[in-house]
């Protein structure tokens, strides 16, 4: 479908204020909001061209400005935790290089894959800590960067898809805690991946 398609065929579905019906996700268990009261926003039509994502031009990307800061690093990746947020602890990895996902180098997919495993291992390797969450969403910055979420042992209610709402309806988890929980996924991210703390 054009996105003017996509727009009417989705229109079809909605109420004559443009509201599509609550998603199916509302009437879960897990989710945060009851859904008597809850309702969507009108549907607007599409926006084209859509602007431009943060970082399109690598000139003007605070990633790549940014490319030797960080917890973590090695040749290709860096990684760097994530504050303000309410889970424990969430840890976003970026690659060193101006790339988007669809872009990455084989070599670099590659390594890609088998480093996100050994983070989101070491993660949920925390005390406390049950599930790691990845998410990489690209609608905000053109520079990869790929979210490791640490969900909470035992808060069930903090399942799945819904866990990023939750991250921000939860209190800010203390800094000093999530700091000692990422130096801990460094240390064995180090000794499984290579890799270094930054040297200034």
């Amino acid at each position: 479908m054009t996105p003017e398609e996509f727009h009417a065929y989705a229109l079809a579905a909605a109420d004559p204020d443009g509201r599509l019906p609550l998603a199916r996700m509302t009437g879960w268990d897990i989710s945060p909001f009851e859904q008597d009261g809850l309702r969507t926003n009108p549907l607007r039509p599409p926006v084209l061209p859509e602007p431009a994502r943060h970082g399109e031009d690598p000139a003007d990307c605070s990633s790549c400005r940014n490319r030797d800061a960080g917890l973590w690093l090695n040749e290709n990746w860096r990684l760097t935790r994530v504050g303000g947020v309410g889970v424990p602890l969430v840890l976003m990895l970026h690659s060193r290089d101006h790339y988007d996902f669809e872009d990455l180098p084989d070599e670099l997919a590659a390594e890609f894959g088998l480093l996100s495993a050994r983070i989101a291992r070491h993660v949920k390797a925390l005390p406390g800590i049950t599930r790691s969450h990845v998410y990489r969403i690209s609608d905000g910055g053109a520079h990869l960067h790929v979210w490791f979420f640490a969900r909470p042992e035992g808060q069930g209610q903090l399942f799945g898809s819904w866990l990023v709402i939750w991250d921000d309806l939860l209190p800010e988890y203390p800094a000093d805690l999530a700091d000692a929980d990422a130096e801990t996924v460094v240390d064995a991210l180090i000794a499984s991946h290579g890799g270094h703390r930054p040297t200034s």
